[in-house]
């Protein structure tokens, strides 16, 4: 695996303070939390908005954890237009990603 420098790093995570919404899925299962994250992404407000999505951090003897299929299921979202952009969160934060929605207006022009 590649080292990267600390500054290369912190310009690929997202920002974790500034969230309209907070989805979390901490021990939720891959089922229950691709329901949820399908939800939330419907329950667009009109305006844009962010969305902080919070997942079970990786330790060592937890296994697969949600960070691959939420990010998945987000940049099959991303594609279909139902989100600007998302990031993952920085370390300090905990795990999860950081998302911007467009709103319904930006959605239906």
């Amino acid at each position: 695996m590649p080292i990267f420098d600390p500054a290369t790093l912190a310009r690929l995570h997202g920002t974790a303070s500034a969230a309209d919404r907070e989805l979390d899925l901490r021990g939720a299962s891959a089922a229950l939390a691709h329901a949820a994250i399908e939800r939330a992404l419907v329950e667009t407000p009109t305006e844009p908005s962010s969305l902080l999505i919070r997942i079970s951090p990786a330790t060592p003897t937890s296994g697969e954890t949600l960070f691959q299929p939420v990010a998945r299921q987000l940049l099959a979202a991303r594609r279909a237009g139902l989100v600007l952009s998302f990031a993952p969160l920085p370390p300090e934060a905990g795990a999860g990603f950081h998302v911007q929605l467009p709103g319904l207006r930006e959605r239906a022009a």
